[in-house]
């Protein structure tokens, strides 16, 4: 008998197994988002252009709702959370569907999955990061995988990454990453003198159309069984 399992819920079983492998715990949070998790605590600025209607989806009558735009919102609730029970040190992932009010095409939709995660303690490095989704990535496509990680900008991670995976010889960016900004741990109610931590985060969808030559993003969408042929 065939396997009747949608790709992203294999690909979300796989992922979660590697990161409760490696110690991580599983965090949730809502999909309809405040906008305060979703941007403010993120340190995402006022006028930065995810906020503009072409990004984000409002709700209307909501005032100040949005349906979340990433998954990085669990891991600021997680992380603020931790911080009032006192579990620190603490590492944790989130998988789930997020939204972007944009046009689709083959390789975009408005809604997708989305893995995020961070670990949060004392002499946290951002070798332990590299280390952590090295391994991920590998067990996720092969150990062949080439991992590389390039600068880049995200408002709520200093230094800030980019992470390249080169499967069947074609790279392909995968996710952003980075150490936790001062100011995103302060807004937590941590303190950035005496903790330090990384965060990452990246579509699955993407991963299972390389993983299993999908050629449409919009067929993981569309209810159809057939997409287990892949």
């Amino acid at each position: 008998m065939k396997n009747k399992t949608h790709p992203l819920n294999i690909l979300t079983n796989q992922a979660i197994k590697v990161f409760t492998d490696l110690g991580f715990e599983v965090a949730f949070g809502p999909e309809l988002e405040s906008e305060w998790y979703n941007f403010d605590v993120l340190n995402v600025p006022k006028d930065h252009p995810a906020r503009d209607m072409h990004d984000t989806f409002w709700i209307k009558g909501e005032k100040e709702k949005v349906l979340r735009t990433h998954t990085t919102t669990v891991t600021a609730r997680a992380l603020e959370q931790a911080g009032k029970e006192n579990r620190l040190p603490w590492a944790f992932i989130s998988i789930g569907k997020v939204f972007r009010n944009e046009a689709t095409d083959a390789t975009h939709e408005m809604q997708f999955f989305q893995i995020d995660g961070a670990m949060v303690g004392e002499n946290i490095s951002i070798a332990d990061l590299k280390g952590v989704l090295t391994k991920f990535y590998k067990e996720m496509f092969d150990e062949d995988t080439e991992i590389e990680f390039r600068p880049s900008y995200f408002p709520f991670v200093e230094p800030g990454l980019e992470v390249w995976a080169t499967f069947k010889g074609k790279p392909l960016e995968v996710m952003g990453c980075g150490m936790l900004h001062p100011s995103v741990l302060r807004n937590v109610g941590l303190d950035p003198e005496k903790v330090q931590g990384f965060a990452f985060g990246g579509g699955l969808d993407r991963i299972a159309m390389v993983k299993w030559s999908i050629p449409d993003v919009r067929l993981f969408y569309q209810g159809d069984l057939r997409l287990n042929q892949f």
